[in-house]
């Protein structure tokens, strides 16, 4: 699926850590889908606890507050995810399935109609924008705002500075549902007790904030890769036609391959030996989602792109306590559009494509597209 070379492979043949310097801390990189699980799932070892230093690079330049609940441990972790799990769950609901599939089929509907389309700013950065309305219950205009803030909230905006749009967003939109409560995201957030308590604003302002920055680029990434595969490789979409329920096997192998989220950190909180690396007290390690995801020790043919594949216990979503809350939400787009492309597309005729690389010190690795100009085909 991507041209690039793999960047993980010669440092996963090499052995089970790899070694990079972010922001000036040198961190090791946990590559094998094995360690990486067992990490994932050892919270004591490897901690969650830790605000603003869960993402590689660290945010506390980019935000006030700790993102709830990822950047805690249980107990504590399972009693916030219980607040704003009902919300996320809506992405199974018969009702909020078929807002789902009128949206996507609008989007394929305007893209036929036109000469091309620029899928990144176009069709899928709209895309999870209007997506994420509907699931969190908010008024469909709510998402041109989001548009807005372009493809990643803390990397782009209109010259404020880095996640100063959304923090601003989040209190007016916190202070409206105090005022006028609802049944949105945000009035579940005014109303919810942690043991016994109201939420303070800062708690609520940590879970919107990671609603609202945690499943962005991905889903973006995700869309515009996808989509650039079925361009590149128009026996897919046949492949997928002529059985339709090959769509939830290929959805998994494009969450597999693409990996849209590269690692998070853990945090040691007492010296650790990582495969013969010392992490400090304090020290960071990276669980690195992307490289498991390409084990050759888990996955046969790894770089291979298997819509049928199966079993296939991918990662892309995290693991253990802490996997995605978001991931139904994900999945859900992702089958619908494949489903309305079989069913709609007759192919789809790459334009022109500008990669977006993320570039660290020992890395290189392309994640979907800064820019994709496509022309849609009907079927």
């Amino acid at each position: 699926m991507n041209p690039s070379p793999d960047p993980f492979r010669e440092p996963r043949k090499a052995g089970p850590v790899f070694q990079c310097e972010f922001q000036g801390e040198v961190i090791p990189m946990l590559l094998r889908h094995e360690d990486v699980r067992k990490a994932a799932k050892d919270w004591k070892t490897f901690s969650s606890d830790a605000p603003f230093r869960v993402p590689i690079p660290s945010e506390e330049d980019c935000r006030t507050m700790r993102q709830l609940p990822v950047e805690t441990n249980p107990p504590e972790h399972t009693e916030y995810r219980d607040i704003i799990e009902p919300i996320f769950r809506r992405a199974k609901d018969p009702a909020m399935i078929a807002q789902i599939d009128e949206l996507i089929d609008g989007f394929l509907t305007e893209a036929l109609a036109r000469e091309s389309i620029e899928v990144v700013r176009e069709l899928a950065l709209p895309l999870q924008s209007r997506a994420l309305a509907i699931l969190l219950n908010v008024p469909a205009a709510e998402a041109e705002t989001w548009i807005s803030w372009g493809t990643h909230v803390f990397r782009e905006g209109d010259g404020e500075v880095k996640g100063a749009a959304l923090e601003k967003y989040l209190h007016e939109q916190l202070d409206h549902a105090t005022a006028h409560p609802g049944d949105d995201f945000f009035s579940v957030l005014t109303r919810a007790t942690f043991r016994g308590r109201a939420l303070t604003r800062e708690e609520m302002m940590g879970f919107a904030n990671l609603a609202f920055a945690g499943g962005r680029d991905t889903i973006i990434y995700t869309v515009s890769s996808v989509l650039a595969y079925l361009g590149q490789h128009p026996e897919a979409l046949q492949f997928l036609r002529d059985d339709p329920a090959r769509v939830v096997h290929a959805s998994e192998e494009f969450f597999r391959v693409i990996s849209p989220l590269t690692h998070l950190g853990r945090v040691c909180p007492v010296e650790t030996d990582v495969f013969g690396v010392t992490v400090k007290p304090q020290g960071r390690v990276s669980l690195c989602w992307a490289s498991a995801n390409r084990d050759e020790a888990t996955f046969e043919s790894p770089d291979e792109v298997r819509l049928d594949r199966k079993p296939n216990p991918h990662i892309a979503f995290g693991f253990g306590a802490h996997i995605c809350i978001g991931a139904p939400h994900a999945r859900l787009i992702l089958r619908t559009l494949l489903q309305k492309c079989i069913s709609r597309i007759g192919g789809i005729q790459i334009l022109d494509a500008v990669e977006h690389v993320e570039e660290d010190t020992r890395y290189r690795r392309v994640l979907g597209y800064e820019s994709l100009n496509v022309k849609f085909t009907a079927l």
